[in-house]
Protein backbone atom coordinates (compact mmCIF):
# COMPACT_ATOMS: atom_id res chain seq x y z
CA UNK A 1 0.00 0.00 0.00
CA UNK A 2 1.28 3.49 -0.82
CA UNK A 3 0.05 7.07 -0.68
CA UNK A 4 -0.84 7.12 -4.39
CA UNK A 5 -3.19 4.15 -3.93
CA UNK A 6 -4.92 5.96 -1.09
CA UNK A 7 -5.25 9.16 -3.14
CA UNK A 8 -6.70 7.14 -6.02
CA UNK A 9 -9.10 5.39 -3.64
CA UNK A 10 -10.30 8.74 -2.25
CA UNK A 11 -10.78 10.08 -5.79
CA UNK A 12 -13.11 7.16 -6.52
CA UNK A 13 -14.96 7.73 -3.24
CA UNK A 14 -15.53 11.36 -4.21
CA UNK A 15 -16.65 10.65 -7.79
CA UNK A 16 -19.99 9.39 -9.10
CA UNK A 17 -18.35 6.78 -11.33
CA UNK A 18 -15.09 5.00 -12.09
CA UNK A 19 -14.85 6.87 -15.38
CA UNK A 20 -15.14 10.27 -13.71
CA UNK A 21 -12.53 9.31 -11.12
CA UNK A 22 -10.18 8.08 -13.84
CA UNK A 23 -10.57 11.36 -15.77
CA UNK A 24 -9.89 13.37 -12.63
CA UNK A 25 -6.57 11.64 -11.91
CA UNK A 26 -5.62 11.19 -15.59
CA UNK A 27 -5.59 7.38 -15.64
CA UNK A 28 -7.57 4.84 -17.62
CA UNK A 29 -10.57 3.19 -15.92
CA UNK A 30 -8.73 -0.12 -16.26
CA UNK A 31 -5.70 1.21 -14.38
CA UNK A 32 -7.92 2.59 -11.61
CA UNK A 33 -9.79 -0.70 -11.34
CA UNK A 34 -6.52 -2.64 -11.07
CA UNK A 35 -5.19 -0.39 -8.31
CA UNK A 36 -8.43 -0.71 -6.34
CA UNK A 37 -8.33 -4.48 -6.74
CA UNK A 38 -4.73 -4.59 -5.49
CA UNK A 39 -5.59 -2.37 -2.52
CA UNK A 40 -8.58 -4.56 -1.59
CA UNK A 41 -6.44 -7.70 -1.84
CA UNK A 42 -3.76 -6.19 0.37
CA UNK A 43 -6.34 -5.26 3.00
CA UNK A 44 -8.15 -8.63 2.65
CA UNK A 45 -11.52 -6.95 2.23
CA UNK A 46 -14.03 -5.80 -0.36
CA UNK A 47 -14.11 -2.04 -0.97
CA UNK A 48 -16.81 -1.59 -3.61
CA UNK A 49 -19.76 -3.46 -5.04
CA UNK A 50 -21.09 -2.67 -8.49
CA UNK A 51 -24.71 -1.62 -8.93
CA UNK A 52 -25.35 -1.02 -12.60
CA UNK A 53 -22.73 1.53 -13.67
CA UNK A 54 -22.17 2.77 -10.13
CA UNK A 55 -19.65 1.66 -7.54
CA UNK A 56 -21.15 1.44 -4.07
CA UNK A 57 -18.63 1.69 -1.19
CA UNK A 58 -18.79 -1.04 1.43
CA UNK A 59 -18.64 -0.34 5.19
CA UNK A 60 -14.95 -1.28 4.99
CA UNK A 61 -14.42 1.39 2.32
CA UNK A 62 -16.09 4.01 4.50
CA UNK A 63 -13.76 3.13 7.40
CA UNK A 64 -10.74 3.17 5.10
CA UNK A 65 -11.74 6.60 3.72
CA UNK A 66 -11.60 8.12 7.22
CA UNK A 67 -8.10 6.74 7.82
CA UNK A 68 -6.92 7.50 4.29
CA UNK A 69 -7.92 11.17 4.59
CA UNK A 70 -5.84 11.45 7.75
CA UNK A 71 -2.83 9.81 6.11
CA UNK A 72 -3.05 11.92 2.92
CA UNK A 73 -3.46 15.07 5.02
CA UNK A 74 -0.41 14.19 7.11
CA UNK A 75 1.65 13.43 4.01
CA UNK A 76 0.62 16.81 2.63
CA UNK A 77 1.82 18.54 5.79
CA UNK A 78 5.16 16.73 5.61
CA UNK A 79 5.61 17.53 1.92
CA UNK A 80 4.72 21.19 2.42
CA UNK A 81 7.06 21.51 5.41
CA UNK A 82 10.06 20.39 3.38
CA UNK A 83 9.13 21.77 -0.04
CA UNK A 84 7.17 24.95 0.68
CA UNK A 85 10.12 27.33 0.65
CA UNK A 86 9.35 30.22 -1.68
CA UNK A 87 13.01 30.72 -2.54
CA UNK A 88 13.52 27.04 -3.38
CA UNK A 89 10.21 26.27 -5.08
CA UNK A 90 11.15 25.08 -8.58
CA UNK A 91 7.94 23.22 -9.39
CA UNK A 92 6.02 24.60 -12.41
CA UNK A 93 3.33 27.08 -11.44
CA UNK A 94 0.10 26.67 -13.42
CA UNK A 95 -2.07 29.77 -13.89
CA UNK A 96 -5.36 29.73 -15.81
CA UNK A 97 -7.44 32.61 -17.16
CA UNK A 98 -10.09 33.45 -19.73
CA UNK A 99 -8.98 34.71 -23.13
CA UNK A 100 -10.78 38.08 -22.87
CA UNK A 101 -9.23 38.82 -19.48
CA UNK A 102 -5.81 37.73 -20.76
CA UNK A 103 -5.96 40.00 -23.80
CA UNK A 104 -7.40 43.13 -22.20
CA UNK A 105 -6.36 43.07 -18.54
CA UNK A 106 -3.41 40.78 -17.90
CA UNK A 107 -0.75 42.06 -20.29
CA UNK A 108 0.88 44.46 -17.83
CA UNK A 109 0.35 42.36 -14.69
CA UNK A 110 1.89 39.27 -16.32
CA UNK A 111 4.93 41.25 -17.44
CA UNK A 112 5.38 42.50 -13.88
CA UNK A 113 4.86 38.97 -12.60
CA UNK A 114 7.70 37.64 -14.77
CA UNK A 115 10.02 40.34 -13.43
CA UNK A 116 9.05 39.69 -9.81
CA UNK A 117 9.47 35.90 -10.07
CA UNK A 118 12.24 35.49 -12.67
CA UNK A 119 13.15 31.95 -11.57
CA UNK A 120 9.59 30.61 -11.42
CA UNK A 121 8.44 28.40 -14.28
CA UNK A 122 5.02 29.96 -14.85
CA UNK A 123 2.70 28.23 -17.30
CA UNK A 124 -0.49 29.93 -18.51
CA UNK A 125 -3.58 28.04 -19.70
CA UNK A 126 -6.48 29.79 -21.41
CA UNK A 127 -9.97 28.39 -20.87
CA UNK A 128 -13.51 29.03 -19.69
CA UNK A 129 -14.46 29.26 -16.02
CA UNK A 130 -15.98 25.77 -15.89
CA UNK A 131 -12.75 24.19 -17.19
CA UNK A 132 -10.65 26.27 -14.82
CA UNK A 133 -12.71 25.27 -11.79
CA UNK A 134 -12.33 21.58 -12.71
CA UNK A 135 -8.58 22.10 -13.12
CA UNK A 136 -8.27 23.74 -9.71
CA UNK A 137 -10.20 20.97 -7.98
CA UNK A 138 -8.09 18.18 -9.48
CA UNK A 139 -4.90 20.21 -8.86
CA UNK A 140 -3.92 20.76 -12.51
CA UNK A 141 -3.94 24.52 -11.86
CA UNK A 142 -2.47 26.36 -8.89
CA UNK A 143 -4.38 29.61 -9.45
CA UNK A 144 -7.06 30.86 -11.82
CA UNK A 145 -8.73 34.15 -12.65
CA UNK A 146 -12.40 33.25 -13.03
CA UNK A 147 -15.78 34.85 -13.56
CA UNK A 148 -18.31 34.48 -10.75
CA UNK A 149 -20.59 32.95 -9.66
CA UNK A 150 -19.29 29.44 -8.96
CA UNK A 151 -20.93 27.03 -6.57
CA UNK A 152 -17.92 24.86 -5.68
CA UNK A 153 -17.21 24.86 -1.94
CA UNK A 154 -13.74 23.43 -2.49
CA UNK A 155 -12.40 26.76 -3.76
CA UNK A 156 -10.88 29.70 -1.95
CA UNK A 157 -12.03 32.88 -3.72
CA UNK A 158 -10.21 36.22 -3.67
CA UNK A 159 -12.59 38.90 -5.05
CA UNK A 160 -11.01 41.38 -7.46
CA UNK A 161 -13.47 43.78 -9.06
CA UNK A 162 -16.72 44.10 -11.01
CA UNK A 163 -16.62 44.69 -14.75
CA UNK A 164 -19.53 46.26 -16.61
CA UNK A 165 -21.07 44.44 -19.56
CA UNK A 166 -22.38 46.65 -22.34
CA UNK A 167 -24.84 46.13 -25.16
CA UNK A 168 -23.35 46.65 -28.61
CA UNK A 169 -25.14 46.99 -31.94
CA UNK A 170 -23.89 47.58 -35.51
CA UNK A 171 -23.23 51.08 -36.78
CA UNK A 172 -22.77 52.26 -40.35
CA UNK A 173 -20.12 54.73 -39.18
CA UNK A 174 -17.18 54.48 -36.81
CA UNK A 175 -18.03 55.40 -33.23
CA UNK A 176 -15.54 56.64 -30.63
CA UNK A 177 -14.64 54.14 -27.93
CA UNK A 178 -15.69 56.43 -25.07
CA UNK A 179 -19.32 57.11 -25.98
CA UNK A 180 -22.04 55.04 -24.26
CA UNK A 181 -25.72 55.73 -24.94
CA UNK A 182 -28.92 54.51 -23.26
CA UNK A 183 -31.85 52.55 -24.60
CA UNK A 184 -35.10 51.11 -23.25
CA UNK A 185 -35.48 47.42 -22.51
CA UNK A 186 -38.35 47.20 -24.99
CA UNK A 187 -35.95 48.13 -27.82
CA UNK A 188 -34.19 44.78 -27.36
CA UNK A 189 -37.28 42.66 -27.99
CA UNK A 190 -37.01 40.67 -31.22
CA UNK A 191 -33.55 41.89 -32.29
CA UNK A 192 -30.96 39.22 -33.22
CA UNK A 193 -28.28 38.54 -30.59
CA UNK A 194 -24.82 36.96 -30.75
CA UNK A 195 -24.05 35.73 -27.24
CA UNK A 196 -21.62 33.55 -25.32
CA UNK A 197 -22.62 29.85 -25.06
CA UNK A 198 -25.07 28.68 -22.40
CA UNK A 199 -22.32 26.87 -20.49
CA UNK A 200 -20.46 30.15 -19.92
CA UNK A 201 -20.62 31.90 -16.54
CA UNK A 202 -20.92 35.24 -18.32
CA UNK A 203 -23.93 33.93 -20.21
CA UNK A 204 -25.55 33.02 -16.89
CA UNK A 205 -25.17 36.65 -15.81
CA UNK A 206 -26.55 37.87 -19.15
CA UNK A 207 -29.55 35.53 -19.05
CA UNK A 208 -30.35 36.68 -15.51
CA UNK A 209 -30.21 40.29 -16.75
CA UNK A 210 -32.64 39.57 -19.61
CA UNK A 211 -34.99 37.95 -17.11
CA UNK A 212 -34.83 41.03 -14.87
CA UNK A 213 -35.71 43.43 -17.69
CA UNK A 214 -38.46 41.14 -19.02
CA UNK A 215 -36.90 40.42 -22.43
CA UNK A 216 -36.52 37.02 -24.10
CA UNK A 217 -33.52 37.45 -26.43
CA UNK A 218 -33.62 36.15 -29.99
CA UNK A 219 -30.24 34.37 -30.01
CA UNK A 220 -29.05 34.01 -33.59
CA UNK A 221 -25.54 32.67 -32.87
CA UNK A 222 -23.28 31.70 -29.97
CA UNK A 223 -19.48 32.00 -29.77
CA UNK A 224 -16.79 31.73 -27.08
CA UNK A 225 -14.46 34.29 -28.63
CA UNK A 226 -15.08 37.95 -27.80
CA UNK A 227 -13.11 39.24 -30.78
CA UNK A 228 -15.10 37.04 -33.16
CA UNK A 229 -18.36 38.36 -31.71
CA UNK A 230 -17.12 41.96 -32.11
CA UNK A 231 -16.30 41.40 -35.79
CA UNK A 232 -19.70 39.80 -36.43
CA UNK A 233 -21.51 42.69 -34.75
CA UNK A 234 -19.50 45.18 -36.83
CA UNK A 235 -20.46 43.20 -39.93
CA UNK A 236 -24.14 43.67 -39.13
CA UNK A 237 -25.09 40.20 -37.91
CA UNK A 238 -26.77 41.40 -34.73
CA UNK A 239 -26.45 42.81 -31.23
CA UNK A 240 -24.32 41.42 -28.40
CA UNK A 241 -23.36 41.98 -24.76
CA UNK A 242 -19.63 42.17 -24.08
CA UNK A 243 -17.19 43.11 -21.26
CA UNK A 244 -16.40 46.83 -21.14
CA UNK A 245 -12.63 46.23 -21.14
CA UNK A 246 -12.92 44.51 -24.53
CA UNK A 247 -14.56 47.60 -26.01
CA UNK A 248 -11.92 50.19 -25.11
CA UNK A 249 -9.13 51.87 -27.08
CA UNK A 250 -9.97 52.36 -30.75
CA UNK A 251 -13.20 53.31 -32.47
CA UNK A 252 -15.51 50.61 -33.84
CA UNK A 253 -18.34 50.08 -36.27
CA UNK A 254 -20.74 49.51 -33.39
CA UNK A 255 -22.51 51.57 -30.75
CA UNK A 256 -22.42 50.86 -27.01
CA UNK A 257 -25.44 51.05 -24.74
CA UNK A 258 -26.75 50.60 -21.21
CA UNK A 259 -30.38 49.79 -20.50
CA UNK A 260 -32.08 52.68 -18.73
CA UNK A 261 -32.28 52.02 -14.99
CA UNK A 262 -30.11 48.90 -15.13
CA UNK A 263 -26.39 48.20 -14.83
CA UNK A 264 -25.13 44.82 -15.99
CA UNK A 265 -21.91 43.62 -14.35
CA UNK A 266 -19.86 40.48 -13.88
CA UNK A 267 -17.57 39.80 -10.92
CA UNK A 268 -14.01 38.55 -11.33
CA UNK A 269 -11.99 36.71 -8.70
CA UNK A 270 -8.81 34.76 -8.22
CA UNK A 271 -9.45 31.18 -7.16
CA UNK A 272 -7.37 28.35 -5.74
CA UNK A 273 -8.24 24.98 -4.25
CA UNK A 274 -8.90 24.99 -0.51
CA UNK A 275 -6.16 23.21 1.39
CA UNK A 276 -4.72 23.23 4.87
CA UNK A 277 -1.23 23.44 3.39
CA UNK A 278 -1.36 26.13 0.69
CA UNK A 279 1.65 26.54 -1.55
CA UNK A 280 3.62 29.66 -0.58
CA UNK A 281 4.24 30.56 -4.22
CA UNK A 282 0.49 30.41 -4.92
CA UNK A 283 -0.25 32.71 -2.00
CA UNK A 284 2.49 35.12 -3.03
CA UNK A 285 1.44 35.30 -6.70
CA UNK A 286 -2.23 35.62 -5.75
CA UNK A 287 -1.43 38.54 -3.45
CA UNK A 288 0.70 40.20 -6.11
CA UNK A 289 -1.94 39.82 -8.85
CA UNK A 290 -4.72 41.02 -6.58
CA UNK A 291 -2.81 44.20 -5.74
CA UNK A 292 -1.85 44.79 -9.37
CA UNK A 293 -5.28 44.12 -10.87
CA UNK A 294 -7.29 46.06 -8.29
CA UNK A 295 -5.05 49.08 -8.81
CA UNK A 296 -5.19 48.78 -12.61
Amino acid sequence: MDIHQLELFLAVMDSPSMTRAAEKIHLSPGAVSLQLHNLADELHTELFVRRGKRLIPTPAALRLAERAKEVVKMMGHIQQEFENDLAKDVRPFHFATGVTTLIYQLGGPLRQLRKRYPKAEIRVTVGVTEEMVAGLLDRRFDLALISLPVSETGLLLIPLFDEELLIVRPSANKVGSGHISSLRASELAGVPFLLYPKRSNVRMVIDRFFNEIGVTPHVLMEADDTEAIKRLVESGFGYSILPEHALRRRSHFFQKFRVEGHRLKRSLALATARTECPRKLTESIASFLRTTLVQD
